[in-house]
């Protein structure tokens, strides 16, 4: 937690913001101690503040870390907007060209399935890419090697969780077995992960100091966990979603007591 010394609390609250490119409105200041002006030059102490960015700054914050380097043009927006249309078509029932033959398969089939339909996907939202398998900590990791990273994540890391989406609807279709898969472009994934650890305890925080829920975005289930395990271990806040996938989100609240 970032700590601004200054003569009084306001002179250290000024630096800090100053330091953070915050505005008041925008940051959580804690007051560590205040000054003391000592006797005779000695047991003089500086007052000390701690100052980070809110929640809803935090949030922001994460956005930009997680989609850095990456720019949004025309074409990544028409990109969204195609990859909204073929969930939709892919997962309509009425959609005549889903792979009705396939059904009750293997791991190892639905594997070779999947890495089929996601190649299909990122050829046709012109960003070709090779699919490479890893198995982590019970996790099938298929990540999308191409040269056009930005077009497969999107603008908020929409186009990614919506082919995150696409394949677990693939998967509880054609497999046999219950398979968790995630749908990885580059480092998105591991920043993402950081991003949500950080995310999860500053949303507790907030939650505490402030007695009333927190609503985040809308995030894929394997994220939505990741919260509510790193929250499960504090007595004083619980979570539970809301809304339907791909839309779900996330509540942190205070735990109310009796």
């Amino acid at each position: 937690m970032p700590v601004y010394e200054g003569n009084t609390i306001e002179d250290a609250t000024t630096k800090g913001l100053d330091a953070l490119n915050l505005s008041k409105e925008e940051a959580e200041i804690s007051v560590i101690t205040d000054a003391k002006k000592g006797f005779l030059g000695f047991g003089k102490k500086l007052a000390q503040v701690s100052i980070e960015p809110t929640v809803s700054e935090q949030i922001t914050e994460a956005v930009a870390e997680t989609v850095e380097e990456i720019i949004v043009t025309d074409e990544e927006v028409k990109v969204e907007t195609a990859v909204e249309e073929l969930l939709a078509a892919k997962t309509s029932d009425s959609d005549p060209s889903k792979p009705k033959v396939l059904e009750n398969l293997e791991d190892e089939e639905t594997i070779a399935e999947l890495d089929t339909y996601l190649t299909s996907i990122s050829k046709e939202l012109n960003a070709p890419a090779s699919v490479r398998l890893e198995r982590k900590d019970g996790l099938l990791v298929f990540h999308l090697d191409t040269d056009k990273q930005g077009i497969l994540i999107g603008k908020h890391g929409k186009v990614l969780n919506a082919l995150q989406y696409l394949a677990q609807v693939f998967v509880h279709r054609v497999a046999l077995n219950k398979l968790s898969v995630v749908v990885n472009v580059g480092d998105y994934r591991e920043k993402r992960q950081a991003i949500l650890q950080r995310l999860a305890e500053r949303t507790a925080e907030k939650v505490k100091q402030t007695g009333r829920p927190v609503f985040l975005e809308p995030m894929p289930a394997f994220e939505r966990k990741q919260i509510h395990f790193t929250l499960s271990k504090d007595d004083h806040i619980k979570t539970h979603s809301e809304g339907d996938e791909p839309y779900r989100y996330l509540v942190v609240e205070p735990v109310k007591k009796y």
